[in-house]
C-alpha cells in the first residue's frame, strides 16, 4: 500500500557515501551484468538501505522488473508533483499489483511551499527550474531521508545530457545507482518483448519521455527521447538529475 509522507519528515544529510566508495564499485562491478550486481548489492551491502525512484514512466517497467524479481520488499517512490498524467497513474498502480511491491511511497509536495510560492499554480509557465524544485526536488530529498543509497531507471541513449551516465554516482552524500547506463534501446525492448512487462498507455502516442502534463509534448521522428520534455527552454532535467556529458 502507498504511503504518504509528511512534509516535517527530518532530513538527514550525513554523508553515507564517498567519491571512493564510487570507485571501488564501479572497479567492483565492471563487467558485472546488470541483474547480477542488482542481486549482489540488495542482498548485500545495501539490503535495507536502498530505494528505487521511479517515475512510472516509458520504461520505468524494466528496472522495477528487475529489482522486484529480486526483492519485491525494496522501497519504490513516486513523487507526486500533482501535475502528473492521469495515464500515468493508473499505469504506476497496474504495474505495481503486477510485479507484487509491497512497499510503494507516494511523496507530494509540500502545501505549505506551494502556497507560498506556487499559489496561482502555474510557475511552470515561467520558472521551470523552480516548479521542479518545489514540486520534485524538496519531495525527493525528504523521501530518501531513511537511505543511504537510491536507484535511478536513467539510460544513456536517453539523451546527449545523459551519454556519459555512470552506473555509480555520489548524490548529496548517497550512492545513486544507475543500472541500465549502459543499456541500448533494443535492450528495453527486448526485456519488454521477453517478460511481457505492460506499456505506458501514452508512448503509443508518441510520448517516449513522460514527466508533469504541462511539461511533456511528443516528440518527433529523429529527435532525442527526451526532446519533449520543457520544449523551448534551456533546461534538460528537472534537478533530480543533473547533465551528465
Amino acid at each position: 500500500m502507498a504511503s504518504l509522507a509528511r512534509p516535517h519528515d527530518t532530513i538527514d544529510t550525513a554523508a553515507a557515501f564517498t567519491l571512493a566508495d564510487v570507485a571501488r564499485l564501479t572497479a567492483r562491478y565492471a563487467g558485472v551484468s546488470t541483474a547480477a550486481m542488482l542481486a549482489d548489492l540488495l542482498g548485500g551491502e545495501l539490503k535495507g538501505r536502498v530505494a528505487a525512484v521511479s517515475s512510472f514512466g516509458s520504461e520505468s517497467a524494466v528496472l522495477l522488473d528487475l529489482v522486484a524479481g529480486i526483492d519485491k520488499d525494496v522501497p519504490v517512490i513516486f513523487i507526486n508533483t500533482q501535475k502528473i498524467f492521469g495515464e500515468t497513474l493508473a499505469y504506476r498502480d497496474a504495474l505495481a499489483e503486477q510485479l507484487g511491491l509491497t512497499d510503494l511511497r507516494e511523496y507530494r509536495p509540500d502545501p505549505r511551499l506551494l502556497a507560498a510560492k506556487d499559489a496561482t499554480s502555474l510557475r511552470w509557465s515561467y520558472d521551470p527550474d523552480g516548479c521542479c524544485d518545489l514540486r520534485k526536488v524538496e519531495p525527493l530529498r525528504r523521501a530518501l531521508a531513511p537511505f543511504d543509497a537510491w536507484i535511478s531507471g536513467r539510460k544513456g541513449f536517453q539523451s546527449a545530457t545523459r551519454a556519459a551516465l555512470p552506473r555509480f554516482e555520489l548524490d548529496e552524500g548517497r550512492l545513486k545507482i544507475n543500472p541500465l547506463a549502459d543499456w541500448s534501446k533494443a535492450m528495453i525492448e527486448a526485456r519488454f518483448a521477453e517478460t511481457c512487462l505492460p506499456r505506458h498507455p501514452l508512448e503509443a502516442q508518441g510520448y517516449p519521455s513522460i514527466g508533469c502534463v504541462p511539461c511533456t509534448s511528443q516528440v518527433q521522428p529523429g529527435e532525442d527521447p527526451r526532446a519533449g520534455r520543457w520544449r523551448g527552454w534551456d533546461k534538460s532535467e528537472c534537478g533530480i538529475h543533473e547533465p551528465v556529458f
